[in-house]
């Protein structure tokens, strides 16, 4: 494939059912009324040339380079800035128009480096293309007088340069950062001459910028360009393929030289970004080629052995016999596996089919079981269906924004851009969150509401909100009484009148100010298009299911559902969470959530599979972690998840892994759980993938492969040798059958297949005979289950108590440049922006400890203990305090503890009793983790040649 540039019709599109027609060097075009001259030429096909405008940002005026005339106007006005009207007469190319492009080009390159050659983006550079489109051949003007060309380069971040010299000032990078990002780092410093690009700091990485890449990509010159670009040259070739980090999934064009990526650009065309992207997809890909990534599989007998390097034949064959002999010991439930979040939704199949139709039982599960387990059950029950209701640019239309345990502008930022923008217009904000993320206060946005919440007590919150709205008549009765069933509605209405749900009661338990309550309440029912976007914040709870259930009784009452700008959306943490549900992970279901007990549905797999499966649920993660201490667990194939580090209570998890007699691990590099593997089964990065992810929005994305496994293998096909070494053939020749099976056994999936991705592009599910085009918005007409479920729903308090042992409450999250665990962004230069976690903890509480900034502290729980370095923060009110978990040597999750949400068993990672003191040394568990590690990781060297 050749290198792929995308059109750039200078500035946006605009939306307006009215159309004008007008004519372009005599081309007639209809174009939207409000469209610009410019982009009406570009749409029939004619280039104007241009500096400062590009489709990306608003419409600028000031390169001067796209003048045109038009019949009856005076002088030559610019195209960019012009509106398009009926029966007007433009002309974009005259002997006149030539020599005032001519002259501004003459006084761009007179203070313009003419190093073409040597500069990295010649051949990709709109400058130089702009010189040529304008015909120009010699500079009047020398160099002789003042200019710009010793200024020296910053270089401070790791991903791109910035050359002041190369500037033209156009000001694109400075509206990227305001009007595509949101963070408006930049600006122009100075006037006439002396006008420059700044970040208001020393530097770009000391400052406010994000590095999400929205400025390199808006540069018409080299003044912003990428390092890799620099080194290597400009890109040949193209492929368009899906981001593998959070789950907002966005369409990215890998563009290569050879066999080396050399850069990723987001695609402008990409549904679910829209051209934009944030500092991970942008830049932190470089982990595929690691050095620490394992190419080659590994055995070893025990967990204190060295690891032997063997062929794929050996690893599948010990791995199988290990399996089998596990079985033959302790019987066929005792083994199982989880799928990956992380892999494609044709891999995950494949594992979640191995394990019912070779091991012969379900005990599969995935990693949203620790994270979005509970927004499952608790739309389903309300709704009839397990995902988010919207698509991303649903947002657009919503008038009242509700923002619930997410951190939109950290863990999907380019979605937390798309929303500031709407903020920015005009929308309303309400966050419930303990801590202050960025959202409650950024430039231009400002919550309305901030709720800080104790952590635990969601669910009281949620029905203070719906108290004061069924109080107060605010509830949309018409929507109700038509989309919802009245019984349920009838009994839910009489429990959320109770005073005990108020507004003043609820303020005892939560800590939030009863007036709040009800204004928000008031704002979100009464402010128009009312949407609720939540995340990790609301799941991972001992009520975390309770609490989706009352979200969705909140936009139900209101009638803010089935229809664009409203909804309860959840924010999905990886890249494949949602795939990984929809493809059946869980023990209890198979693919598009139906149940395994259910004969007929049993009956359309085991005739497609030719292969009995049993009707009885499996173990979940903690079920089997339980077992596999008690000794009846003994085998586990883990398919890209690093239990040993991602989930709570880490002694238990270790303790579990220990006990078993055969770990196999399918990941890119020796992560914590290959420390307690006997099989380690190297897989592949998503540059080397080909299949499809699904976001958030239930949007199925194609991903592309790019370059070669560098294992030699794809990962679907390990998974289908094991499962013949197991007995079970799986004979697929390519991942597009296996996509065709997805299709054919699930319902939702019927109209998807590989070729109609291809040709038409990602697509949301439901794709089938009833929306052959896919599904933007969910319960348009009515719900999935026919008829909205309201449920009651009581606050239970946690019983994870503070007291004067542990009287302070640790909650969890995430930053913007880690991710997940930390195996990927660990291994890229995002590290030069986060080396360690450290405990946030308020000044009152700091004072009280004697603990200031930089100091070691030691973090207790009823579970564990690890040492942490401490950070004062006003992020969080007194009596809390707050951590990541992206390194591994900071055992974030030694002291979580093993209480989960009640229907799902979904962690409490976010309330979690402590003690937080000064320390001088590191916890037992972190000195045992340094002195073990390196051993359980030790490879045994080849034999010498003879």
């Amino acid at each position: 494939m050749t290198l792929l540039k995308e059109k750039d019709f200078g500035t946006p599109a605009v939306k307006s059912e009215e159309t004008v027609t007008l004519e372009v060097d005599g081309q007639a075009v209809s174009v939207p009324k409000g469209t610009s001259v410019m982009r009406a030429a570009a749409e029939a096909g004619i280039s104007i040339p241009k500096l400062c405008a590009t489709d990306m940002v608003k419409q600028f005026g000031s390169c001067r380079l796209c003048l045109v005339e038009i019949d009856g106007r005076k002088g030559t006005p610019s195209s960019c800035t012009t509106h398009a009207e009926d029966g007007m007469v433009v002309k974009t190319q005259t002997d006149r128009l030539a020599r005032l492009r001519r002259g501004v080009m003459e006084l761009y390159i007179s203070d313009h480096p003419l190093d073409c050659l040597t500069c990295p983006t010649n051949g990709d550079c709109e400058l130089q293309d702009m010189a040529g489109a304008v015909g120009l051949r010699n500079v009047r003007y020398g160099y002789e007088g003042e200019n710009h060309l010793d200024l020296e380069k910053d270089e401070s971040t790791p991903y791109f340069t910035y050359d002041p010299s190369k500037c033209i000032v156009c000001s694109r990078c400075v509206r990227a950062c305001d009007e595509v990002q949101g963070t408006l780092a930049l600006t122009i410093e100075g006037r006439g001459f002396e006008s420059r690009v700044a970040t208001g700091a020393e530097d770009f990485f000391s400052s406010e910028c994000v590095s999400c890449g929205a400025c390199v990509q808006a540069c018409p010159t080299a003044t912003l360009a990428e390092n890799d670009l620099i080194e290597h040259g400009v890109p040949d070739r193209t492929v368009i393929t899906t981001c593998a980090y959070c789950g907002v999934g966005c369409s990215f064009k890998a563009e290569i030289k050879g066999d080396r990526v050399v850069r990723m650009i987001p695609e402008k065309a990409g549904k679910a970004n829209h051209g934009h992207s944030c500092v991970k997809g942008r830049f932190a890909w470089g982990y595929a080629t690691h050095k620490d990534r394992i190419t080659t599989p590994m055995i070893r007998e025990a967990i204190t052995d060295e690891w032997q390097e063997v062929s794929w034949d050996e690893a599948i064959a010990f791995a199988a016999k290990r399996l089998k002999g596990v079985q033959e010991k302790y019987g066929r439930k005792a083994i199982g596996g989880i799928t990956s979040s992380r892999c494609t939704n044709e891999e995950v199949w494949l594992v979640q089919k191995i394990i019912r139709a070779a091991f012969g039982n379900n005990n599969v599960d995935t990693c949203a079981r620790v994270c979005h387990s509970p927004t499952g059950y608790g739309l389903k029950q309300t709704f009839g269906t397990s995902a988010g209701t919207q698509n991303f640019d649903s947002v657009e239309k919503a008038d009242v924004i509700m923002v619930i345990g997410s951190n939109p502008t950290d863990a999907h930022p380019v979605f937390g851009s798309q929303m500031k923008r709407r903020l920015r217009e005009g929308a309303k904000l309400i966050v419930l969150d303990p801590r202050k993320i960025d959202l409650v206060e950024t430039p231009h946005v400002k919550a309305d509401y901030h709720l800080p919440l104790q952590p635990g007590t969601n669910v009281a919150v949620i029905n203070a909100l719906a108290h004061v709205i069924v109080a107060e008549g605010l509830h949309d009765e018409a929507f109700v009484r038509e989309r919802c069933e009245m019984d349920a509605f009838e009994e839910w209405k009489a429990f959320i009148l109770d005073p005990v749900n108020s507004p003043e009661e609820v303020a005892k338990v939560a800590g939030v100010s009863a007036d709040d309550i009800r204004a928000a309440a008031r704002l979100y029912a009464t402010g128009g298009n009312g949407a609720i976007y939540y995340g990790l914040g609301v799941t991972e709870h001992s009520q975390g299911s309770t609490m989706v259930m009352g979200m969705a009784n909140l936009a139900m009452a209101t009638g803010n559902i089935g229809r664009e700008g409203v909804g309860v959306n959840p924010m999905r943490g990886q890249n494949n969470v949602q795939g990984s549900c929809d493809m059946g992970s869980f023990p209890h279901e198979l693919a598009g959530y139906r149940p395994v007990s259910d004969d007929a549905v049993r009956k359309t797999f085991e005739d497609h599979w030719g292969v009995s499966l049993d009707g009885e649920p499996g173990l979940r993660i903690p079920g089997m972690f339980d077992e596999a201490c008690a000794g009846n667990y003994k085998g586990m194939y883990i398919q890209g998840e690093d239990v040993a580090q991602s989930d709570p209570n880490i002694l238990h998890v270790e303790a579990a892994l220990r006990n078993m007699e055969c770990v196999v691990v399918q990941d890119l590099f020796l992560n914590e759980t290959a420390r307690f593997a006997h099989v380690f089964l190297p897989g592949t990065s998503f540059l080397e993938k080909d299949g499809t992810f699904i976001n958030a929005e239930r949007r199925i994305g194609r991903v592309r492969k790019v370059m070669k496994p560098q294992t030699g293998i794809e990962e679907w096909k390990v998974t289908a040798m094991l499962s013949e070494a197991m007995g079970y053939p799986m004979p697929y020749d390519s991942a597009a059958e296996i996509m065709d099976e997805i299709a054919a056994l699930t319902p939702t999936f019927a109209g998807v297949s590989f070729d109609r991705l291809d040709r038409d592009g990602s697509l949301q599910w439901p794709v089938n005979d009833d929306a052959p085009d896919g599904t933007p918005i969910m319960h348009v007409d009515g719900f999935v289950r026919g008829k909205g479920l309201f449920v009651v729903t009581e606050y239970v308090p946690t019983e994870e108590k503070t007291n004067r042992k542990f009287p302070l409450i640790l909650t969890t999250g995430r930053i913007l440049s880690q991710y997940n665990v930390g195996a990927q962004t660990r291994r890229t230069d995002n590290n030069k922006w986060m080396q360690e976690d450290v405990l946030e903890i308020h000044a009152s509480d700091a004072e009280m400890r004697g603990i200031q900034t930089g100091d070691w502290v030691s973090v207790k729980s009823r579970k564990g203990e690890t040492t942490l370095r401490a950070e004062i923060s006003d992020r969080m009110a007194p009596g809390v305090v707050y951590t990541t978990f992206h390194h591994p040597e900071s055992g974030t999750n030694v002291v979580t503890t093993e209480l989960s949400d009640w229907a799902t068993n979904c962690p409490e990672y976010k309330v979690t009793a402590v003690d937080v003191g000064l320390a001088n040394h590191k916890s037992s568990w972190q000195e045992q983790y340094a002195a073990e590690t390196p051993t359980m990781r030790r490879v045994k060297a080849p034999a010498a040649a003879e």
